[in-house]
């Protein structure tokens, strides 16, 4: 009894006060996460994975068990657990401080819990309380600071400034828009064409404005168009516009196609025209990307209509406004508007739309139309036609389901049914005659067993059409049998391409793959190789797919396949469920093909590579600017009757409940719904891939080689469960939008999530100036000059998808005038 007694004296007492406490929570959540760890572990390892983390849960629940019982060997083992962490760390990431942010910022809060719990295993007085508490001291200084080394040191490369270059030349003088024909009306004092010209470059000679004096720019005015959503339509605002700027005049739209025309000068509104659009007619998203100038050719200046705007709407129409006063012109259609629902056939409101600008050339307004992804094989037709920009009379429509027709359908007939439509902007030569259609996919994006030839043969091209006769000249492919919705979303680019002997006229075509083609636009053939690579086989179809796909020669924004090491997330629980996720998917590099008995990884994902906002093209320095997604999208098919017991139907059919729209789109008339997660993303709300999420990348126009290559957008406003960091880091995010590049050496760009426009050097890729906006910047700028002085325009409207905050203010940056 004496011996129990005295060796009882003899053990470590732990007194029952705050430190105690704190022992037995620590102990507790390392029991947890053992659990967790290790459970979560063995199933990786099962899958073929990664064996660290069932070792690592086995030694944190031991570590927990020994804290419990009094044991200061657990706070040990713990520590030697932390060590063995973050060399794993470094042997997988090195020090790629955003990679290591789940693998390592976790375990080392918990090592800072577990040192201060240690004076809780010795008596206050005692000398191990005395050792414990000198070595917590010594160890949490040290850990403070490796972490800030670790996680900052991408940060401390983003934080030097580029050094300005000297201030460039005055820009010569950019009059108004030329004469219609053939005539090319480029961007310099206006901005007269929704990209600048009817090119696409997104370039302008101005150069009032340098990486000399850019610091200096300060907002010049500013006004609201008025056109908020309501509670209905709260979850389905994405304006995306990017205004125009004429004779001193500034034309934007709304997101449900209000048309505004302010004085260039200050910002006052001049005039107001609201198509009245209803809110059942908005599709994806509230959308007006811009409107068209047209001035009818011979018309007096003082008559009426002389000069006017051209823009679809969401309910389907076309219409033409006075650039005067904004009255409808009377002889334009039926009393100024065209009903494109004509000859389409069955649809409903927020079926077919139009959310992109007009392209005129030679006088013919060319419109296509977005319709809704994925709702049903049946669908609207995806007809592309041109319409007299003077009277709204029908000049030719191209229907590659009857390519024996010019115009519309005969009497009880209709265009040819969910054929791949022309979402987005077309580009034009108006001296070869000819515009540039970059085509989307067949109604049903991932299954196409059902295809016809035709569509089989246009659907993801880039098509050539003679705007005189409305026939095909040319068309490029750039996904065979697509099966990924890597529709054209981005306006092609024409330059004159340099080349050894001489320039060519040729054509830039962007795309979702990211995959860069350069054609020649009078032939479509390709001036850089395109190798039709062998891509992955299998899913539901595998009679149907293609062996192979086109990869250009010239330049690509793709990055090299996912490995479990890209996995990522909030902590290592978050990583490692998307370690075992990545592992239970069908995932084969790109072009992995659908599947239905398990998930599978699209890669990059329908958000791009390149989308909507497209390139720029500084022709005159010869730099090609390139903003780009990449992220990987989580899909699987779901079999007919699954899809029909959760509730998936199609817009015609009354559509889908909310929850279910979430999850994915129904492909009615195919064998398969599709559950589609865009981004990969966690419950947290944040991705299972690595970051950076968004790039910009500047290109040699001549070689294709990239010059520098940078992530685009800070951490601000991303955060875990849409709370915003407040992270000033940069960590590259999704973005949505385009680059402005000028003479004055510098990009304009906003499209990221953290809400800012910023300035760029385009030699050094480096951020030379910015400025918060109201709401997200997912839409293109633009400049001009008046009055000698030039401006920076932006209409940072916000976007649904993207979850950024939704404006109605379009915002002038100058210089300081005087």
């Amino acid at each position: 009894m004496s011996n129990i007694a005295a060796d009882t004296a003899h053990r470590p007492v732990r007194h029952r006060g705050v430190a105690f406490w704190w022992s037995v929570l620590v102990g507790t959540l390392l029991i947890i996460l053992g659990l967790l760890i290790g459970g979560g572990g063995a199933w990786l390892i099962a899958l073929g994975g990664s064996w660290y983390y069932f070792p690592t849960g086995i030694a944190l629940l031991v570590a927990g068990i020994l804290m419990l019982a009094g044991n200061l060997a657990g706070a040990w083992l713990y520590l030697l657990t932390w060590l063995a962490t973050i060399a794993w760390a470094y042997w997988e990431v090195g020090f790629d401080g955003w990679a290591l942010l789940p693998r390592v910022l976790a375990p080392t809060i918990i090592l800072i819990f577990v040192l201060l719990a240690i004076p809780a295993f010795r008596g206050v007085t005692g000398r191990g309380s005395r050792n414990a508490a000198y070595a917590t001291g010594l160890l949490l200084p040290v850990i403070a600071a490796a972490a800030f080394s670790l996680f900052h040191i991408n940060a401390l490369a983003q934080s030097q400034p580029a050094q300005p270059p000297a201030t460039s030349t005055p820009p010569a003088s950019v009059g108004a828009p030329a004469s219609q024909g053939t005539a090319i009306h480029q961007a310099g004092n206006n901005w007269p064409v929704y990209g600048g010209s009817e090119l696409g470059t997104r370039y302008s000679p101005l150069n009032q404005i340098t990486t000399a004096n850019v610091s200096k720019l300060t907002r010049a005015w500013s006004f609201h168009t008025g056109d908020m959503p309501n509670e209905a339509t709260k979850d389905l605002y994405s304006p995306e516009n990017t205004p125009l700027e004429i004779g001193g005049h500034v034309y934007a739209c709304s997101a449900k196609d209000i048309v505004i025309s302010a004085d260039a000068r200050n910002g006052t509104q001049e005039w107001r025209y609201d198509p009245k659009v209803p809110d059942n007619a908005i599709p994806y998203g509230a959308s007006c990307r811009g409107v068209a100038y047209f001035s009818v050719p011979g018309a007096k200046a003082d008559q009426a209509c002389a000069t006017r705007i051209i823009f679809g709407t969401l309910d389907a129409r076309l219409i033409a406004i006075d650039a005067k006063t904004g009255k409808p012109c009377s002889d334009f259609g039926q009393q100024g508007s065209v009903d494109l629902n004509q000859g389409i056939g069955e649809t409903v409101p927020g079926w077919y739309s139009v959310t992109a600008p007009p392209t005129i050339v030679r006088g013919i307004a060319v419109v296509g139309a977005q319709v809704k992804d994925g709702q049903a094989e049946d669908a609207p037709s995806g007809v592309v036609r041109g319409y007299d920009a003077t009277t709204g009379k029908l000049a030719w429509a191209w229907d590659m389901g009857h390519p024996d027709r010019s115009g519309a359908p005969p009497q009880g007939d209709t265009y040819t049914r969910g054929t791949p439509n022309m979402w987005t902007v077309a580009a034009a030569d108006p001296q070869l005659g000819y515009v540039y259609l970059p085509l989307g996919n067949a109604a049903v994006d991932y299954y196409g067993v059902d295809r016809k030839d035709f569509e089989n043969q246009f659907n993801s091209s880039i098509v050539a059409i003679d705007v005189t006769t409305g026939k095909p000249v040319w068309h490029f492919q750039t996904v065979h049998h697509d099966l990924w919705d890597y529709d054209l979303g981005s306006q092609p680019a024409l330059v004159d391409f340099p080349t050894a002997t001489g320039k060519i006229a040729a054509i830039i075509v962007p795309s979702k793959q990211g995959q860069i083609y350069v054609l020649d636009r009078k032939t479509g053939k390709p001036l850089f190789p395109v190798e039709e690579r062998k891509v992955p086989s299998g899913g539901v179809e595998p009679d149907k797919l293609s062996k192979t796909q086109p990869y250009s020669g010239y330049a690509h924004l793709d990055q090299p396949a996912l490995t479990e090491k890209d996995m990522w997330g909030m902590s290592p629980l978050d990583q490692l469920y998307c370690r075992i996720q990545f592992h239970r998917a069908f995932y084969q590099g790109e072009y992995t093909p659908p599947t239905v008995d398990r998930p599978f990884i699209e890669y990059p994902g329908y958000n791009g590579g390149s989308d909507w906002g497209s390139v720029a093209v500084d022709t005159d320095s010869g730099v090609l600017i390139a903003n780009y997604n990449d992220m990987p999208n989580y899909d699987q098919l779901i079999p007919r009757k699954k899809a029909d017991e959760m509730g998936f139907r199609p817009i015609d059919k009354g559509g889908s409940p909310k929850k279910v729209k979430d999850i994915g789109d129904p492909q009615a008339g195919s064998p398969y719904a599709i559950a589609v997660n865009a981004g990969w993303r966690l419950s947290t709300g944040l991705l299972c891939s690595k970051p950076p999420y968004g790039h910009i990348r500047a290109i040699d126009l001549k070689t294709g080689r990239t010059l520098w290559d940078e992530p685009l957008g800070s951490a601000n406003n991303n955060g875990p469960f849409g709370i915003p960091s407040m992270l000033p880091l940069t960590i590259g995010t999704p973005n949505n939008g385009g680059p402005l590049v000028t003479a004055g050496g510098l990009i304009f760009i906003a499209a990221s999530t953290d809400n800012k426009l910023r300035a760029i050097d385009v030699k050094t890729g480096k951020t030379v100036w910015q400025a918060d906006l109201p709401a997200g910047g997912q839409t293109t700028p633009m400049t001009y000059e008046v009055d000698g002085r030039q401006y920076i325009v932006i209409a940072p409207g916000g976007h649904h998808f993207m979850e950024t905050k939704v404006g109605d203010e379009v915002i002038a940056y100058a210089l300081p005038s005087g």
